[in-house]
């Protein structure tokens, strides 16, 4: 057991490498997503300590070069499912025990290995697998993971020097015990860093998991395992498995040993898994643990005092950046008539100016979709939106997925404030405008606030404070994360704890110590020094 009260490394967040021509970052990635290009990764599930290989394999596939194979993973049955999960109970016995600072040493290795040696590999792998240019996987796979790693840790220390007052006589303290039980990680496509951040902050405070990445994220979770290994995590800590994702969190959800979930994903599968929970919640030995960062339908509105330039370049960064695949994408936007026509010829002269294609050609800003599925889906509502009359295409709409699946990204005016784009949530380079008249101000406000069912993220720019301050108040239910003069995306990690609340999660802020608080059960322990050998009080004389 260590001796003595021990002070992490002060965390500070990873500096962004700019990729500019001639770097050495933009070399050592580009001969690495070569290298994963042209070769043929076998993924295997992990489960304890063995890489378990079924032979029922699914082949990995560039979202911008749809027919090329980069590489397979093996499919698991129910009883991988349950050995993972015995796995994970076994391993429990030494993690949850494990001092915390020996946990700490692992994560901040896996920190030091993203930052060194691993970076290109984790860039190249996501630029591959979800389609990212090498930006927008240097800010997320890279940087945003490092940070996690990082904050997280120091977030954990402050929580375990959190204790509670003594009285004369007693001593009184708080032990953070992880959860009794397993917890589940589900974690989606479109970053690389919250697939690492859900199992890797639960284990962090001793906790053991199974994980369940996304389909169409597995070659870059492969690395991530990688990381894990290399940085010194035990086996059976984290077990990664893959299968039909119904029969899966059926499997974990029938498990009395369930004690808490990590989620990003949809809305509806969240609530979904929320209602399995509650039917099985006589079986499980403790409450469950429930924390999701689900959908988003995010906003932008526009004061007439806005700058048009500003909010132009807040709508094409806030909507397009790869693809409007966040969940904190701009989707929908509120202009003043007195501005719009001004702002959205920005808009269009910014989209005319984007290249689009694979992300190996660096010239690019926007590359593909994440699957046909998607593409579908977003062809669909652009060529509703060409035929209604409430609605037209200003800018873009046009696709094609005969190589990759590729979509332009497009602007809609809507004459409804809540035409079908305006409140359904796309997940692409699709952004829905509606035109305000400029004295219809603070009815705007209400209606961005009565549009949508999701409340995670949302800007409003103006130069007029007054103006802000009505804002900020008018809309303080409908985005968790609330940007005044920039776009709704990019929190950064120990800057902008992220999360939203109504359908858009249960607002338990990545990137802050509330949500490691989640994955602990505290324990208070008061010890009496002279204990009292009467029970009479001086009150009874």
């Amino acid at each position: 057991m260590g001796k003595g009260f021990f002070h992490v490394p002060t965390a500070i967040n990873e500096p962004v490498k700019s990729y500019a021509p001639g770097s050495p970052e933009r070399e050592a990635v580009s001969k690495q997503y070569d290298v994963y290009f042209n070769g043929n990764v076998d993924v295997p599930m992990y489960i304890g300590s063995e890489e378990v290989r079924t032979g029922n394999t699914r082949n990995m596939t560039p979202p911008h070069d749809h027919q090329h194979v980069v590489g397979q993973y093996h499919l698991g049955e129910k009883s991988h499912v349950e050995n993972s999960i015995a796995e994970a109970l076994e391993a429990r016995k030494a993690w949850s025990q494990m001092p915390w600072e020996q946990r700490a040493a692992i994560f901040l290795r896996a920190a030091e290995l993203v930052a060194g040696p691993y970076r290109a590999k984790i860039n190249a792998a996501t630029m591959i697998a979800q389609s990212k240019t090498i930006h927008q996987a240097e800010i997320d796979a890279a940087c945003e993971y490092i940070d996690f790693l990082r904050f997280n840790v120091e977030f954990m220390s402050q929580i375990y020097d959190e204790q509670p007052d003594s009285a004369e006589g007693i001593w009184n303290r708080v032990e953070y015990r992880p959860l009794e039980g397993f917890v589940y990680a589900i974690t989606p496509f479109n970053f690389t860093a919250i697939a690492g951040n859900l199992p890797a902050s639960a284990a962090m405070m001793g906790n053991v998991v199974v994980w369940k990445p996304s389909d169409h994220q597995i070659f870059s979770a492969k690395v991530l395992m990688d990381i894990f290994k290399e940085a010194g995590l035990p086996d059976g800590v984290i077990n990664m498995v893959y299968g039909d994702p119904v029969m899966i969190t059926d499997t974990v959800l029938a498990s009395p040993d369930f004690a808490g979930i990590h989620f990003t994903g949809s809305t509806y599968v969240f609530k979904e898994i929320w209602k399995k929970i509650g039917e099985n919640i006589h079986n499980y030995k403790t409450y469950p643990k429930i924390v999701g960062e689900t959908g988003g339908k995010d906003f932008i509105i526009a004061h007439p005092s806005a700058n048009p330039k500003q909010v132009a370049t807040g709508i094409s960064r806030g909507a397009f950046e790869f693809q409007g695949q966040k969940c904190s994408a701009a989707s929908r936007v509120y202009l003043p008539k007195s501005l719009a026509e001004e702002t959205l010829n920005y808009v269009k002269e910014d989209i005319a100016s984007f290249k689009m294609g694979s992300p190996a050609d660096m010239s690019n800003f926007i590359t593909a979709v994440i699957h046909e599925g998607s593409f579908d889906k977003l062809a669909s509502y652009i060529d509703a939106a060409k035929n209604d009359a409430d609605a037209e295409i200003f800018a873009g709409g046009n696709y094609d997925k005969s190589k990759g699946y590729f979509v332009e990204p497009t602007v809609i005016l809507a004459k409804d404030p809540k035409y079908t784009t305006m409140c359904t949530e796309l997940f692409g380079p699709v952004v829905t405008v509606y035109i305000y008249d400029d004295a219809d101000w603070s009815e705007t406000l209400k209606l961005v606030d009565g549009t949508s069912e999701y409340a995670l993220t949302g800007a409003v720019f103006s130069t007029d404070r007054y103006a802000v301050t009505e804002a900020t108040k008018a809309l303080e239910n409908c985005a968790g994360n609330f940007y005044i003069n920039d776009k709704p995306t990019g929190a950064v990690v120990g800057q902008q704890p992220f999360g939203g609340a109504r359908a858009s999660g249960t607002n338990d802020k990545a990137g802050s110590a509330q949500n490691l608080l989640r994955w602990v059960s505290p324990r208070l322990i008061k010890e009496t020094f002279v204990s009292p050998e009467d029970y009479r009080y001086s009150f009874l004389g």
